[in-house]
């Protein structure tokens, strides 16, 4: 079914049972169904490449896959043939496997700006890990974190800072200072006015805008300078911008960094990498206090460090990186095409980099607005669409890429109607979606 007529019973029968059983409906807020148009939140019975399959026998082309997680396509060949080989060798032992010392040696490789690695499941731990070192070794603690990048824990010295900060004490959240993205100035300030209490300056390197030249390397000599620990959260950036991240396409070498996402294509590994001098304070060969630094059960399963040797090995060997990004550009010019030739090119806006992309529905107005995002993401899914970002997967293909400006262009002008009315309300089917950080629900 298309248009209007667009229903989703078995997703939303799903979702109800999701509901009763699992907080929030889902084990990411990203991916709650408060996220999507009402009734229209599909839930997932398998994908393939760049497509979905929903329990409704609906096909999509997906973007932001597992977010921004499977970014090779589901299901890859040469990473499920790696997991296959280590799933009859057994996935975990009381003593460290062989694969964990060539996972190691595989990623250090691959960034060769970092000199040691520790990997973990989820990338909270590993910005935590990396938080702790920087405490443990300034002995100061305070935790500067850039106020324009959404998220980089679910700990308490994160997550206290947003809307959703119940259950934090404030003692904590005190502890933990922002300051904005390319502003230089602005973060010497913060420095200056906390000398010699800030611990670690932690950031995405890049993210929907481009770093202004010279800022990453002034953030170093700052860093230096006031004696704190430079922090890349590599999370989204790593292998997206550059097999090495953004520190290898920049070429600025933080302290430590933290790698998640496309390290494994959906397979769970996260791994936090930095100085020698630094990491081994988390390990056993060093005079000082002890850092208890990552130590999961799971860190270290076998098929999912083989899931990510493989992922290295596919983006060296496939180039993988420019192949995202000659895809994001082709899908960010067709998109901008569509909505120009709709008359709504100054109200759906594709933004960042092409490997990265994401969008904005603004109003009237200019201002951005959840009920037109509403009104244009029922329109994608009505199309075969599933797309909370335009942020592109090596799966997709020439076909993939022009279906999905058919749709856009299909959407956008049901978007220019809604401006004309000056009211999206009719074309919403329910309540607009909302926003993950939000005081109350």
């Amino acid at each position: 079914m298309t248009g209007e007529d667009f229903t989703l019973p078995r997703s939303r029968a799903a979702n109800e049972r999701l509901h009763a059983l699992v907080p929030g409906g889902a084990h990411t807020y990203a991916k709650g169904d408060d996220q999507y148009p009402e009734g229209l939140a599909p839930v997932i019975s398998h994908g393939r490449g760049a497509h979905v399959w929903d329990v409704d026998g609906n096909r999509y082309v997906e973007y932001g896959s597992g977010l921004r997680s499977v970014s090779l396509g589901h299901a890859h060949p040469r990473v499920i043939e790696a997991v296959r080989r280590e799933l009859d060798r057994g996935s975990n032992f009381v003593r460290p496997s062989v694969v964990e010392l060539e996972a190691a040696e595989r990623f250090l490789a691959t960034v060769p700006t970092a000199e040691m690695v520790k990997f973990a499941k989820n990338g909270s731990d590993a910005t935590t890990a990396a938080v702790r070192l920087a405490r443990a070794a300034t002995g100061r603690p305070r935790v500067a974190v850039c106020a324009d990048h959404p998220f980089f824990s679910v700990d308490d010295w994160f997550i206290g800072t947003t809307p959703m900060s119940a259950g934090v004490p404030a003692a904590t959240t005190e502890l933990t200072l922002s300051f904005p993205y390319g502003d230089l100035a602005a973060a010497e300030e913060l420095l200056t006015r906390y000398e010699d209490e800030v611990a670690c300056l932690i950031l995405e390197p890049a993210a929907h805008t481009e770093p202004p030249p010279g800022y990453l390397q002034g953030l170093r000599e700052l860093a230096d300078r006031h004696g704190c620990v430079l922090v890349f959260d590599e999370m989204i950036t790593g292998f997206r911008w550059s097999e090495a991240g953004a520190q290898g396409l920049y070429g600025v070498v933080p302290d430590l960094s933290t790698f998640g996402k496309a390290l494994g294509n959906g397979f769970a590994v996260a791994a936090l990498a930095g100085r020698r001098a630094l990491m081994e304070r988390g390990g056993l060969r060093h005079p000082g206090d002890r850092v208890f630094l990552l130590s999961t059960t799971h860190g270290a399963e076998t098929h999912a460090l083989a899931a990510a040797m493989a992922v290295q090995t596919v983006y060296v060997e496939e180039g993988v990186t420019a192949r995202l990004h000659a895809l994001g550009e082709r899908l960010a010019s067709g998109v901008r095409e569509a909505a120009a030739g709709m008359g709504v090119g100054d109200h759906v806006v594709v933004r960042g980099r092409a490997s990265n992309l994401v969008f904005a529905t603004l109003d009237g107005d200019g201002r951005p607005s959840q009920a037109y995002r509403t009104l244009f993401l029922r329109r994608l899914l009505a199309g075969g669409v599933l797309a909370p970002s335009f942020v592109v997967s090596g799966a997709l293909d020439d076909a993939d890429i022009e279906h999905t400006v058919e749709v856009v262009a299909e959407a956008c002008a049901v978007y220019r109607k809604a401006l004309d009315a000056g009211d999206p309300t009719p074309w919403l089917g329910g309540r607009p979606v909302q926003p993950v950080f939000r005081r109350l629900v």
